[in-house]
């Protein structure tokens, strides 16, 4: 029997810079007494992200979410949008608080983001975007995507809440699209306690991201559009820059620790770890496996349960689908049995701790604790 961890092992913990780092910032907002509105910490995050996610525009938000809300209005994007039922909530909530419906579509079997194939099928004469996720970094079929928006002239838009720094072939993953949202919650990679941005290749749309954030003003006599209240505040910026610094290293002891999970996981019957296609540079942001009840010996939720009684806490991560909370299960397209592979990776995925204060000896105890599962299974 496998010793339980003496403390609780979370799925993932904030990255957070020296205190000195922070309180350097904070001394600089303190002799300006600018906190708000586009100050100095606020554009000089802006420069390093621009340049970190090598993105031709950047705009700052308070959250990720309030990004979303954002591109979807500014792009026009109403009538029904197609997006993925295998997400976070906040990405069908943005299309339906824009007026749009979500028309959710099943998902490729091993990227587990939307499949493009289906995506097509899927468009009416109401159909005005499409509104894709990379789900746990992984990045979409951009390309397919891009292929189906140009044909039918949609936008289209990426959640890339999990995927900063991800790159395909070199490519900042941010380039995509008309518009890309990156989430800068604390869970992230990089974040800035709550915050986010979005990302586009055009200084027209970034500018009308930037009104839109600052409820629509044009100057201090006009407002152009009915706008919301999405400004990244100066303390947000400090600990954003303060945060960054320690990205590289974050990623290095990252991928020590997927490293060992592999080897720690290696050959284990029913048990499959999500990976990244090739060319792709990983975000890093969550180690996932998948689970088949029958190969494996027991389901994912019995994994998930047991684990807890190691003291580990991992997360089920999209459990449920977005289509079957009570606001969406109603919708045509919720169906499940029109997002069965859907389903079928919602019964299965489970995220393991990963952070890189994460010692790898724990590493080594995780993974001995999912084979002694299986063992009693």
């Amino acid at each position: 029997m496998i010793d339980r961890f003496d403390e609780p092992i979370y799925v993932t913990r904030p990255v957070l810079p020296p205190l000195a780092a922070f309180q350097a910032r904070l001394a600089e907002v303190w002799s300006t007494r600018w906190l708000t509105n586009a100050g100095e910490q606020h554009e000089q995050l802006g420069r390093a992200i621009r340049n970190y996610l090598e993105v031709p525009e950047v705009s700052l938000f308070n959250n990720g979410t309030i990004a979303l809300l954002a591109a979807v209005r500014a792009l026009g994007m109403r009538g029904e949008v197609i997006t993925t039922p295998f997400t976070f909530p906040a990405t069908p909530h943005a299309i339906s608080w824009s007026g749009a419906t979500p028309v959710f579509c099943d998902i490729d079997p091993v990227r587990l983001t939307l499949d493009p194939s289906l995506v097509e099928r899927l468009i009416t004469p109401k159909t005005t975007g499409i509104l894709a996720v990379h789900v746990y970094g992984v990045p979409c079929d951009v390309r397919a995507l891009q292929a189906i928006a140009d044909r039918h002239g949609l936008k289209l838009v990426y959640d890339a809440a999990h995927a900063f720094g991800t790159r395909i072939d070199g490519v900042g993953i941010g380039n995509f699209g008309d518009a890309s949202m990156f989430s800068f919650h604390a869970t992230k990679l990089f974040h800035t306690a709550e915050g986010g941005a979005l990302t586009c290749g055009t200084s027209e749309n970034r500018e009308k991201f930037d009104h839109l954030k600052n409820f629509g003003i044009l100057n201090q006599e006009e407002v152009g559009e009915v706008g919301i209240n999405g400004k990244m505040n100066e303390l947000q910026a400090a600990l954003g820059l303060a945060v960054l610094d320690c990205v590289p290293e974050e990623l290095i002891r990252r991928r020590a620790v997927i490293a060992r999970y592999r080897d720690g996981l290696r050959g284990v019957a029913g048990l499959t770890i999500v990976a990244e296609p090739p060319g792709v540079e990983s975000s890093c942001q969550y180690f996932v496996v998948r689970i088949d009840r029958h190969a494996f010996g027991c389901s994912r939720d019995v994994v998930f349960e047991r684990l807890k009684q190691y003291n580990v806490f991992a997360r089920k991560y999209f459990y449920p689908l977005c289509s079957d909370y009570e606001c969406y299960r109603t919708l045509p397209s919720s169906a499940p049995g029109r997002l069965p592979v859907a389903t079928e990776a919602a019964d299965q995925v489970l995220c393991l701790p990963l952070y890189g204060a994460l010692p790898l000896t724990a590493v080594d105890s995780i993974a001995n604790m999912v084979r002694e599962i299986q063992e009693q299974a």
